[in-house]
């Protein structure tokens, strides 16, 4: 699919500026040559490796399910290649919502370059947050894990998955990996790479401990959660942007974010530190992905713990911050009242509201 960005100026071929403006259109001719090679014989081995799921596995019918064989999923090297080509394809749909839907809302709102960054970020994380939440929502109903907690760490390990749901973490890695390109493609300043490559990182780290280490349910339960949150935050930042007044969704979002990582800490202790202390086979065995020893539970508790400690100190130092700097403003307002002299007008005295860019200086830095 062709997307190209207008210019006035044509580069020379294969130069920055070409492939900044042209590089839907290189991975768009990649990924092509994935799809194409599935339709000769001699290349279609090896196209299928990228474009479909790996190792599968059919299991026969039961007694207590009669209906069909079952069509479950293990994970493997294979994979690798699996999340290169839909990496690919996170690209080009991620050229596709800036274009046609984020450059457009730009040109009409004015944006400054700061804002006009920030509000791109919100764009393309708040449709990526909207679609794993109903997408992963899907596959938890689908599955039964709302009527039956006791599946997130019953009958582990969790080393056969559903297409649904592997396909799901593949889309899933494939995005956040995709995301290292978009800081070179996406022009990032260089004072905030360092931040994205932490939060790109803990993404990562997160999603790929849980695929590996056969604790997919959970991490599913708990990506959800997080993901829900985050929406809330990107979406309000958008509203936002376009009315500097709205500022009840960032309410909403502090509580939501406090009680999400109290959930998240709930669930993960009662998944790996009770239900999975508690089962039979605690032995490590690598030949059937059973991570189920007393190390990997300390260091799955540890991860997500220091995790979530890590978000509540950066949010409560960002609004004990911004407390403080609110009421340091109001003080001297209240004690300073100018003199009022008869027969004339203070226009001083009129506007005793605080400037805007103060009172929402602190919240735009974690806005902004």
């Amino acid at each position: 699919m062709a997307i190209r960005k207008k210019s006035s100026k044509n580069p020379p071929v294969l130069s920055h500026e070409f492939v900044l403006q042209n590089h839907a259109d290189i991975v768009s001719c990649v990924a092509m040559v994935f799809l194409l090679g599935l339709m000769f014989e001699i290349t279609a081995k090896v196209s299928i490796i990228f474009v479909t799921l790996q190792y599968n596995v059919t299991l026969p019918a039961t007694e207590e399910q009669a209906t069909e064989s079952a069509f479950l999923y293990y994970y493997g090297i294979k994979d690798l290649a699996t999340v290169f080509f839909y990496m690919l394809v996170a690209i080009i749909i991620h050229a596709i919502i800036q274009e046609y839907v984020l450059d457009k809302i730009n040109r009409r709102m004015h944006f400054s370059k700061t804002k006009h960054s920030k509000f791109n970020e919100s764009g393309q994380l708040s449709a990526f947050y909207l679609f794993s939440c109903i997408w992963g929502t899907f596959i938890l109903i689908s599955e039964n894990y709302i009527s039956d907690p006791t599946i997130l760490w019953r009958a582990y390990p969790h080393n056969l998955m559903t297409f649904q749901m592997k396909f799901f973490y593949i889309s899933q890695l494939a995005y956040w990996f995709h995301a290292f390109p978009e800081l070179y493609f996406q022009k990032t300043k260089k004072e905030d790479i360092p931040r994205q490559l932490v939060y790109i990182g803990l993404y990562l780290f997160h999603i790929a401990g849980a695929y590996l280490l056969n604790l997919n349910h959970l991490g599913l339960v708990l990506l959800v959660l997080h993901y829900f949150v985050e929406f809330l935050f990107h979406i309000s930042r958008l509203f936002y942007f376009s009315d500097e007044k709205y500022q009840k969704g960032f309410s909403l979002w502090a509580v939501l974010f406090v009680l999400g990582r109290l959930l998240t800490l709930i669930l993960s202790v009662l998944t790996v530190g009770f239900g999975l202390a508690r089962a039979e086979n605690q032995k490590l065995d690598f030949s059937t992905g059973n991570f189920n020893v007393l190390a990997v539970r300390i260091a799955v508790l540890a991860s997500i713990c220091i995790t979530q400690a890590f978000m509540m100190w950066k949010f409560i130092n960002f609004q004990l911050r911004r407390w403080r700097e609110h009421s340091a403003f109001q003080a001297p307002a209240v004690k300073k009242k100018p003199p009022v002299t008869k027969g004339r007008s203070s226009r001083k005295g009129t506007d005793r509201s605080p400037p805007d860019s103060f009172v929402h200086g602190n919240l735009q830095a974690r806005i902004l």
